[in-house]
């Protein structure tokens, strides 16, 4: 299992990376909505929707990622008001303030037209971000993705060492505060190498108010900390429909979903804050 896990890693690995820098914006498109749209599948199935109904759902999210296509390659009106940003503001007043509420009280929408909605909120924004965080740079891009795959790793084994208390029980039996603390660290610890490394890359707030590492810390923390509710909320929408996995699209990993998680409430953050 674990060789399968590394090996299906590894392909999407230098199958991602590939595409990032090398396709044309059409095809970045393309790649990124197979990224999303299996995701929309599983999110169907995960709601209860039958096969027919899974794959309308698929269709109608693809529509409106096609409609939003020229948005993502930078396409909006003069001034800080445009679709995108609204996109990008909804989506992270969700993950900042109801995803948390939500687990808190142990909430989870239970109409299939409410959950429908909550996956077009969860998925639609993360496919717009990662067009137009491609669009101002692929390494920006990468370098945000970062974030979220240091949390998780430092999280993991922070936890599998040090875990003691439990982060969500309810949810995520192997989740504890102390893998929480390690994804911090780890991340404060990127936030430095960011701050001296790629100061190029710091989001124009930043460098226009000259903030350097002070402002970079609370950046990448709450990207963290986004992440970790994104994780969060796809366990609990999985255990409310009695699935381990999203999915078994990928040997050794489950499903996209399970994959693509944490990156469904980084994206959308990091865009409002490199696009307002």
């Amino acid at each position: 299992m674990l060789k399968t896990r590394v090996l299906t890693a590894l392909v999407l690995l230098v199958l991602f990376l590939a595409a990032l820098f090398w396709l044309p914006p059409s095809g970045w498109a393309i790649f990124s909505g197979a990224l999303i749209l299996p995701a929309a599948w599983e999110w169907a199935q995960l709601i209860k929707y039958r096969k027919v109904a899974c794959g309308l759902y698929v269709l109608f999210v693809a529509a409106i990622c096609a409609s939003l296509f020229e948005f993502g390659q930078g396409g909006r009106p003069a001034g800080p008001v445009g679709a995108p940003l609204v996109i990008y503001l909804c989506a992270s007043l969700f993950w900042m303030i109801v995803v948390p509420l939500w687990l808190w009280r142990t909430w989870l929408p239970r109409s299939r037209w409410l959950a429908a909605l909550t996956g077009l909120v969860v998925l639609v924004p993360a496919w717009l971000a990662l067009l137009e965080l491609r669009n101002l740079a692929p390494a920006l891009l990468l370098l945000l993705l970062s974030v979220a795959w240091i949390s998780d790793t430092a999280a993991y084994f922070a936890g599998h060492r040090f875990g003691r208390h439990k982060l969500a029980p309810a949810i995520s039996p192997g989740k504890t505060w102390e893998g929480a603390a390690g994804a911090m660290l780890a991340v404060s610890a990127y936030a430095v190498l960011w701050s001296y490394a790629w100061p190029s890359y710091f989001p124009p707030a930043l460098k226009s108010m000259h903030f350097g590492l002070i402002g970079m810390l609370p950046f990448l923390w709450l990207l963290a900390a986004v992440g970790i509710y994104g994780d969060l909320f796809e366990s609990a929408v999985k255990r409310r429909a009695g699935a381990k996995d999203s999915g078994v699209l990928l040997p050794g990993h489950g499903g996209v979903l399970d994959r693509v998680d944490a990156l469904t409430s980084v994206l959308p953050v990091a865009a409002l804050v490199y696009l307002l």
